[in-house]
């Protein structure tokens, strides 16, 4: 589309923060990454277990960077922070449905959700976006024991849902062609390569190619 009026487009890869490695080291690789791939990188704030004020001071950091290169950013459960900041909001698996909190969003905002099972593919209706998860298990959180959806797990509950499927949980770029996926969304595979930028963009060349199967 274009015009006044054009609807951005979603972007093809989501990088979740990890606060783990540091701030610094963080700050730095979004910044590379969405320097270098714009809008077609969104970012989600993520830092469960911090108080709302640092929370609050840390999504302001991202959304600086993101705002700079025109990267849309995600805040993760926390309404009052999206709006704050003028943010998209995720939703996690525990916090309320989409009906709930879309009318106090304004117009254009999105929303995503996280889909682990038939019952929350269910759930998201009404949602923009879903990230699936776990695909091939999870480079960040070594000690899920949630069993791997693989290829056809994640098929399947891709096909349940009325909006794109984000493929989250050890998607690497030779694995997407397989999948299919709308998008990858992604934590240690990105942000914690030697390159990060470099590693986005093999996975949103993934994601192009795997489009065009």
């Amino acid at each position: 589309m274009s015009g006044a009026n054009a609807v951005p487009a979603l972007p093809r890869l989501i990088v979740i923060t990890d606060w783990s490695m540091g701030e610094r080291a963080l700050l730095e690789a979004i910044e590379s990454i969405v320097a270098t791939h714009g809008p077609r990188v969104g970012v989600q704030q993520r830092n469960p277990g911090i108080g709302g004020r640092e929370f609050l001071r840390q999504t302001r950091l991202v959304h600086d960077l993101c705002a700079r290169h025109g990267s849309p950013l995600f805040v993760n459960g926390r309404l009052d922070v999206a709006l704050l900041v003028d943010a998209h909001l995720h939703l996690p698996a525990h916090g309320p449905d989409v009906g709930d909190v879309r009318p106090h969003l304004p117009p254009g905002r999105w929303i995503s959700v996280a889909v682990h099972d038939t019952a929350e593919a269910a759930r998201a209706r009404g949602a923009d976006l879903a990230l699936v998860s776990p695909v091939f298990g999870a480079g960040s959180k070594p000690g899920d024991r949630r069993t791997p959806l693989g290829s056809e797990g994640f098929a399947a509950l891709a096909n349940r849902l009325s909006c794109p499927a984000y493929a989250l949980g050890g998607v690497q770029a030779d694995r997407a062609a397989r999948l299919r996926p709308f998008g990858i969304a992604a934590i240690s595979g990105v942000l914690h390569a030697d390159h990060p930028a470099a590693a986005a963009r093999a996975l949103l060349k993934a994601v192009s190619g795997a489009a065009q199967l």
